[in-house]
Formats: C-alpha cells, sequence, structure tokens
C-alpha cells in the first residue's frame, strides 16, 4: 500500500511538472531568448562605441607628429587675400587683414623625411616668410613654396637639420579611388588659426563632386573635380591639413567649405597629390598643363534658350596666359579642343587641358557672334613661384 501511495504520488508530481513545463516553458525561453539578444545588442553597441573611439584616438597618435601649422611671419605687402568664392563654396585659409605679426593662417602635413610639407596653395599665396610648427611644437623655416594653382596644391621645402632633435614624420598615403560615401573619416588642423591639432569625426558625405574655382588676379581659374564632400567639422584654418581614414591614412585635403550651410565640407582627393608629387619630383615643379580661363558650361537646353552654342562660356581671359596669346576673349564659347568637342553636358574643359602637356601646341575652336574661329596657342604650366 504504502508503495502504491509513493508511486501514485510520484506520478502526479510528474504530470505537474510536465504541465508546467508545456505552459511556461516556451515563454521562459522566449524571454531568455530575448534578454540574451538584448544583451548582445547593448554590447555591441558598446563595443562599436569603443571602437570608434579608440580608432580616432589610434589615428590622432599615429598622424599628429606629421600635422603641422603653417605660419606667416611677414607679409611684404599689407593684406590678407580675400576668401575665394567658389559658387556658393569658399576656400577656408584664415589671415587678419593688414597684420603684420606672425599669424597661424592654415594647416598641412609631412609627406617625406627630407622636408616635403604639402597645404594649400591659397594659404601660401601671399608674398612673404613662412614656417611651419610640428605637433611637437618644433618650428621650421619654409625656403621654397612651389604652387601648383590649378589643383590647389603647395608643396613647401624645409631643411630637417633646422632640429636636429626631431625627425620629420611623414604621413602615409591612402587610396581616395576606392572610398565610399557613409566612411568613417578622420580632419585635422589648425581651427581658426589658433587651436593646433584640432580633431573632428565624421563621414564621407559625397564623392565626385565638382566646385568650379577661380580667381583672376592670382590665375587659377580651372576647376576642381571630383572633391570629397564630408560633414567632418572644418573651419578656417583647417585649410591644408588631411583628412585620414580609419587606418590613419590621408585620402584628402581640407579645401572648402560651402558658406551658409552646416558642416559642409570638400576636400581635394590624394590621389591629385600623388600624380603631383610625382611630377614634382621627375622635374622640379609642378608640370601641369595650364590655359588661363574662367568659364561657365553651356548645356543644351541653355544654348537653345539663348541662341548660342554648346560649349564653355568664358567668363575672363588671364593676362598673360595661353588663352589671352591666342587671342580668346571674354564672351567666346570654346566648342572644340583639339577636334574634341565640347557638349556643356560635362566639365570637359578642364579635363581635355589638365590631359595634355605643358609646351603642348593645341587648337582651340570658339563659337564668336554666330561663327567659328580656329586658333592656336601653346600650353605653360603653372611653374614654380
Amino acid at each position: 500500500m504504502r508503495k502504491l501511495i509513493i508511486l501514485v504520488t510520484t506520478l502526479i508530481l510528474f504530470l505537474t511538472i510536465w504541465s508546467f513545463a508545456a505552459n511556461y516553458l516556451p515563454n521562459a525561453s522566449d524571454y531568455f531568448k530575448n534578454l540574451t539578444n538584448k544583451n548582445k545588442l547593448e554590447l555591441e553597441e558598446k563595443v562599436k562605441v569603443v571602437t570608434e573611439e579608440s580608432v580616432t584616438i589610434d589615428v590622432v597618435k599615429r598622424v599628429k607628429a606629421s600635422v603641422v601649422t603653417v605660419v606667416l611671419e611677414k607679409e611684404e605687402s599689407i593684406g590678407g587675400e580675400e576668401p575665394m568664392q567658389i559658387g556658393p563654396f569658399r576656400i577656408f585659409g584664415f589671415q587678419e587683414e593688414g597684420n603684420t605679426e606672425p599669424q597661424n593662417i592654415g594647416s598641412g602635413f609631412v609627406v617625406s623625411k627630407d622636408g616635403l610639407v604639402v597645404t594649400n596653395k591659397h594659404v601660401v599665396s601671399s608674398a612673404g616668410n613662412y614656417s611651419v610648427i610640428t605637433g611637437s611644437e618644433k618650428k621650421y623655416k619654409v625656403e621654397k613654396i612651389y604652387r601648383d594653382p590649378l589643383n590647389d596644391i603647395a608643396i613647401l621645402k624645409i631643411d630637417p637639420s633646422q632640429n636636429k632633435t626631431e625627425a620629420l614624420i611623414p604621413v602615409e598615403f591612402g587610396d581616395s579611388s576606392k572610398l565610399e560615401v557613409g566612411q568613417f573619416v578622420v580632419a585635422m588642423g589648425t581651427a581658426l588659426g589658433e587651436f593646433r591639432n584640432t580633431v573632428t569625426t565624421g563621414v564621407i558625405s559625397g564623392l565626385g563632386r565638382g566646385i568650379t574655382a577661380g580667381n583672376e588676379f592670382q590665375g587659377f581659374v580651372e576647376r576642381l573635380d571630383n572633391v570629397i564632400q564630408t560633414d567632418a567639422a572644418i573651419n578656417y584654418g583647417n585649410s591644408g591639413g588631411p583628412l585620414l581614414n580609419s587606418s590613419g591614412q590621408v585620402i584628402g585635403i581640407n579645401t572648402a567649405i560651402a558658406s551658409g550651410g552646416q558642416n559642409i565640407g570638400f576636400a581635394l582627393p590624394i590621389n591629385i597629390l600623388k600624380e603631383s608629387i610625382k611630377a614634382f619630383n621627375e622635374s622640379g615643379q609642378f608640370e601641369r598643363a595650364y590655359l588661363g580661363v574662367s568659364y561657365k558650361m553651356i548645356t543644351r537646353e541653355q544654348a537653345l534658350l539663348n541662341d548660342v552654342v554648346q560649349g564653355a562660356y568664358v567668363q575672363l581671359v588671364v593676362n598673360n596666359s595661353p588663352a589671352e596669346k591666342a587671342g580668346i576673349k571674354q564672351g567666346d564659347i570654346i566648342v572644340k579642343v583639339d577636334n574634341k568637342k565640347i557638349d556643356g553636358e560635362k566639365d570637359e574643359l578642364a579635363t581635355i587641358i589638365a590631359s595634355k602637356k605643358t609646351g603642348q601646341v593645341v587648337i582651340i575652336t570658339v563659337w564668336r557672334q554666330g561663327k567659328t574661329t580656329d586658333l592656336k596657342t601653346v600650353l605653360t604650366s603653372a611653374g614654380e613661384e
């Protein structure tokens, strides 16, 4: 009897446990599963934040010593360069008009151990004495400046032996042809000409942007094509500083901001610099073909509305430029270069000129008052200043 009671009790207990498991364990399983997923998401979020912070810190540690501040020690002609307009975009150098005291006017970065530093051309456009200050606060006198106005790039030559306690550390170049929209980037430079080694982060907001650059007094009035758009905060004084990827490689040169925009900045792709550096190392100067016109493209629709032809409408001709020597005039429409048609749908004039060699003879076909004329000229280079 006692055994029977124990057996019945065991059976009842088993059935009770079975019923409980059937009714509640699935929910418990879902609960624990949801709890696990929640913890996993929280952990992933924490890892993501920590990773982003560590990436930025690692990039700064790696590149800080290579980023420099460009200083104008003494300006030979009083008065700073007016901010250059690029349509709605603006070059963002920093210079106080009429100030003869040393000024932090831009940023740059070391590209070789033997003393080559890269910045923007507009940063060092004024005649005067320049120096650079490294991330470790060592100052070097700039001995020579080589300018590439078509790309708004300048190379500063300094003597590494000026400071025997410090070895110059060049940056590592990335590949701007492999960039993706949304990619994480870090910008470094001397913000507002005051705050050295300022670091901001963001993403690549757009690729392949084109902005028309022009300053008739300086002579660089071609077009900056395929520039990088970023939302990393950049300010006056950041001009010439590096835009970096998460590996600490330079993928762009900070160059312009959008006037009136919020966090809309532009950087020259580093692959353009690679080409300029190659040309510089081969010849000792920038050998970029130069025509010397400021222009606006006329599309098919615009041509029909204005009863003109498609092409590049010449807004300005630079004095003593190949364009002026050829007889090109303001108001002309360039329709062909060496018989290659410029249809106005793309910015082909700058592309065609950039593909030419310095010293090359070209035939420029212009439309003027209803007639087309072939004009011959020899392309020159920006050269050394």
